[in-house]
């Protein structure tokens, strides 16, 4: 077993060529420890060369209602006013405190997805 760092895309590739080639490894082999090892490296060198951006708050609402097939009306019961779900999904207005709990707890968007700090238009 041989392992480095991965410091350069040609290290990255040649960490993923090595996973495919002992992906079946059985857990506590020496393999099995190898594949556990450049897992985690793959994963630190993705994280830092290819950052995923959270959502805007008012597209993962808005998404998440498609999902569910939920309509703005639908929307407005959640929050309780019409006007309020308009100016939200408008991106007129910013969600408070108390409409990022409903609306984590009701469309099962995670919360540091809706507390982002988004400006209203």
């Amino acid at each position: 077993m041989h392992i480095q760092p991965i410091h350069t895309d040609q290290d990255y590739h040649k960490a993923l060529e090595r996973i495919n080639e002992i992906i079946d490894a059985v857990p506590g082999t020496e393999e099995g420890d190898e594949l556990e090892i450049l897992g985690i490296l793959i994963d630190e060198y993705e994280k830092k060369s290819f950052p995923i951006e959270s959502p805007d708050p008012v597209e993962a609402i808005k998404f998440r209602m498609e999902q569910l097939g939920m309509t703005q009306s639908d929307f407005a019961k959640l929050l309780g006013s019409k006007s309020r779900a308009s100016e939200i999904l408008s991106g007129k207005r910013t969600l408070s405190l108390s409409q990022i709990k409903v609306i984590h707890r009701k469309l099962e968007i995670p919360a540091e997805v809706l507390i982002q700090e988004s400006e209203p238009v």
